[in-house]
């Protein structure tokens, strides 16, 4: 059962981000991704109390994800990147991504920072460093 509302062609938006920021990190990076982004669409707190839809959270200005640029965003998502957006709405959570609302890929050979846009860091999987916000600031999420 879906943890938020949401249209078949959002789901598509959602699949496409997935795989054009982690598409190199394989399906768990993807579903990692994601995590952030329904975060992003339930959690009711910080920049992000205005987002409610698949959409807005992929379009947010400022803020959005620079996937939505890339030349891997315009294609159709494939059937089994469709199956992976399905489990994230669904409800499916993949550790350091749990309660995490923002992620990054730091420079080649280097350490995740300990915070980023003051959020602690959570943990890292592959390229990504994923942070979430403290205890409490987001209930949705914890």
């Amino acid at each position: 059962m879906a943890i938020l509302k949401y249209t078949t062609k959002e789901r598509d938006l959602l699949a496409r981000l997935m795989r054009a920021e982690a598409v190199g990190e394989g399906d768990l990076g993807m579903l990692m991704v994601g995590n952030v982004g329904v975060n992003r669409t339930i959690s009711d707190c910080l920049t992000f109390g205005d987002i409610r839809t698949i959409s807005e959270m992929i379009y947010q200005s400022p803020g959005g994800f620079s996937g939505k640029d890339s030349p891997l965003f315009f294609s159709n998502p494939t059937t089994k990147e469709q199956r992976l957006a399905d489990r994230v709405i669904n409800g499916e959570y993949y550790y350091p991504a749990t309660n995490a609302l923002w992620f990054y890929a730091p420079a080649s050979g280097t350490t995740c920072q300990a915070t980023w846009w003051d959020q602690s860091l959570s943990g890292r999987y592959k390229n990504h460093c994923f942070y979430k916000p403290a205890t409490g600031v987001c209930k949705q999420l914890h």
